[in-house]
């Protein structure tokens, strides 16, 4: 087999187009699951059934049915009933909303692992309840769960191939379409393979670094 560097460099066009959005969908597709599964944690442990169950069901049938249905039918169910999204803003709502169910279960572990202590000096000191959640135990939650969340990013980053079937054209779309129309295949997939290990790499960094500032 012989590497082709003419293919490389011809590739690499489409490779800036396909990593820009790869990482706008990664991006934006994180801060939609970070702060989703914030959102079904509280509601979660609100007092009200009415409102546990709802987000219970829900929140479970979006965990156990895979990333993959969720896209077609955010993608081609949903115009039926007059919603359309742009193909990257239905990529980034499924990967959020999917991703939101396990950041859920994340956030409900470092709230559980804050002591009890500070939940009753929050009592004795008469905080509001909305005072004793953001200065008291969601800073302590959530410096417990970078690395977790940290994971999910990576994750997140290996399934965005996924929006290709809704034809966002990420990196591994990008490399397809180059791949089918000049029939090279090695360098463009070997490149891509290579661009997923450096950003893996690189997110995992920069977890570590918050991880580090926020024990501080």
């Amino acid at each position: 087999m012989k590497w082709d560097w003419n293919a490389v460099s011809g590739f690499m066009p489409h490779f800036w187009d396909g990593l820009r959005v790869t990482l706008e969908a990664l991006a934006l597709g994180s801060l939609l699951s970070f702060t989703l599964g914030l959102v079904w944690t509280l509601l979660m442990r609100t007092p009200t059934r009415w409102v546990r169950w709802p987000v219970g069901v829900v929140t479970e049938f979006v965990r156990n049915t895979p990333l993959l249905v969720q896209l077609f039918f955010l993608f081609y169910v949903l115009p039926e009933w007059g919603l359309t999204f742009s193909a990257l803003t239905t990529g980034v709502c499924a990967i959020g909303l999917h991703y939101s169910t396990y950041t859920m279960q994340v956030y409900r572990a470092g709230i559980e692992a804050v002591p009890v202590g500070q939940w009753e000096a929050a009592t004795a000191l008469n905080l509001p309840r909305r005072r004793t959640w953001t200065a008291v135990i969601l800073p302590q939650a959530i410096r417990r769960v970078v690395p977790a969340l940290g994971n999910y990013v990576i994750a997140m980053l290996k399934d965005t191939p996924m929006l290709m079937v809704i034809t966002v054209l990420e990196m591994l779309g990008q490399a397809r379409l180059y791949s089918q129309q000049h029939f090279q295949f090695t360098e463009p997939i070997t490149v891509i393979g290579v661009a997923f290990i450096l950003i893996s790499y690189l997110a995992s960094l920069l977890m570590r670094a918050l991880e580090r500032r926020l024990v501080r």
